[in-house]
């Protein structure tokens, strides 16, 4: 089989920051409470004209930079996103387009909340491990704030807009170590947004199709979950806790994250966030904070990396990536 390892990153965020003093004027909120619990302090927000691919875009066309590539480079192109652009075609597909990548390549979305990109990633890995791509574009792409209730404290100071991407590429070594992927929808109703195509809008109570969500109850699980995840990925790679460089988890909350470092023994120094700045991007959030770490230089060239995330669904997953 091939190996598959990371060729570049990208990333891209909207102009308009709505910084922590802005919520407070819309709801009962202070901005220290804000970064107390969540260290949270701005988050980007797409203009009203932006869509979701718009955003994608501009993340995909700086990896391809990057990369030293052209768009018909690209034979597979997947996007991780909760707010697609439209019903049909997916988002991916209207990307082909828009970024010229050559027609018959392989293009459609993936729905796995805050987990999508990992869940993206591992089916690219796939895609190059079996021969079906030769160099594949991941992008993680969100625009939440069309489906925040602005007047939920709980729910509208936590997320934020953006997207990121990584350019895949068959390698003679392993750059993907391994993935691991899970999901148990039991617990759903502690975070989701309680609408869809099927069930009819007008029969949604109250006719709203926000973001709901039980934060107390959130946390628990997913610290629980992200240790357990942990232990998981190291076992299977013959690994100790103190063999991973550099953590870059889902930004959800400060705490979560550091919870998730301090089950690795890692120093909060050695993990990558971007929370305080962007907020909760979800399926973006990943490789937002990559894109920053690689380009910054705190990331280099053959350290060893631990992706988690954790989301609605309940979705979680990580991969284990020589850089």
């Amino acid at each position: 089989m091939n190996h598959a390892r990371i060729q570049s990153t990208g990333s891209y965020l909207p102009d308009s920051v709505m910084e922590n003093a802005e919520l407070e004027a819309r709801v009962d909120t202070t901005d220290a409470w804000i970064r107390e619990r969540t260290g949270i302090a701005r988050r980007h927000i797409a203009a009203p004209e932006q869509t979701c691919s718009d955003l994608a875009q501009h993340a995909a066309l700086n990896a391809i930079a990057a990369a030293g590539l052209q768009a018909d480079d690209i034979d597979c192109l997947i996007v991780a996103t909760s707010t697609p652009d439209q019903v049909f075609p997916s988002t991916a597909c209207r990307l082909i387009e828009r970024l010229n990548i050559p027609s018959g390549a392989i293009a459609f979305d993936v729905a796995a909340a805050c987990s999508g990109f990992v869940y993206a990633l591992d089916i690219a890995h796939r895609f190059i491990q079996t021969g079906g791509a030769k160099r594949a574009l991941v992008i993680g792409a969100e625009v939440f704030s069309r489906i925040l209730d602005w007047s939920d404290r709980s729910t509208c100071v936590l997320f934020g807009d953006g997207a990121g991407a990584v350019i895949l590429e068959a390698a003679p070594s392993a750059g993907i170590l391994s993935t691991h992927l899970h999901a148990d929808g039991r617990q759903e109703p502690l975070l989701n947004v309680p609408w869809g195509i099927s069930q009819g809008y007008e029969n949604l109570d109250g006719g709203r199709g926000n973001v709901s969500m039980r934060g107390n109850e959130v946390f628990r699980v997913a610290v629980r979950t992200l240790g357990a995840l942990v232990d998981e990925t190291l076992a299977a790679n013959d690994l100790q806790r103190g063999d991973v460089d550099w953590l870059v988890p889902h930004q959800a909350n400060i705490r979560i994250m550091s919870a998730t470092a301090r089950q690795l023994g890692l120093p909060l120094e050695r993990m990558v966030s971007t929370v305080e700045d962007h907020g909760n991007t979800s399926a973006a959030s990943i490789p937002l904070a990559l894109d920053c770490a690689v380009r910054d230089g705190r990331i280099q060239r053959g350290e060893l990396l631990l992706l988690e995330a954790f989301g609605a669904g309940f979705t979680w997953g990580s991969a284990l990536i020589r850089y």
